[in-house]
């Protein structure tokens, strides 16, 4: 009987930890162009977007449509937080085109959540 508690509850610890390591996700960290989502399709590659109007990205509707940061041939859709942390850089940015960007947080799909959003030096 012991034997067969101590089976069910290995067992049960097991499933916790892969459950665990499943939900974990890894921090990344991307540097690349700041564009907004209604242009991204236009300026997919980073040299494209290195040479997007930063007045475009600040248009009324093209802000309301989010912001992604393209890093190569990849584009990242900023979260709710990367969205306002990219429109606050965008505005205090005296540069009128591309605007490059260090960003730190995680991945979930095409999505990236964002922790830290700064203005690359």
């Amino acid at each position: 009987m012991f034997r067969n508690v101590s089976l069910v509850a290995a067992a049960v610890a097991l499933a916790a930890v892969f459950a665990y390591a499943q939900g974990e996700q890894k921090t990344v960290k991307v540097t690349g162009y700041v564009v907004d989502n209604m242009c991204a399709e236009m300026h997919g590659t980073e040299a494209e977007a290195a040479k997007h109007p930063n007045g475009c990205a600040l248009m009324e509707a093209c802000e309301k449509s989010g912001f992604a940061v393209v890093s190569g041939e990849k584009l990242y859709k900023l979260d709710a937080q990367g969205n306002k942390l990219a429109a606050e850089v965008l505005k205090t940015n005296k540069a009128k085109k591309g605007l490059k960007v260090d960003v730190e947080g995680t991945i979930d799909g095409d999505t990236l959540h964002v922790a830290k959003l700064a203005e690359a030096k």
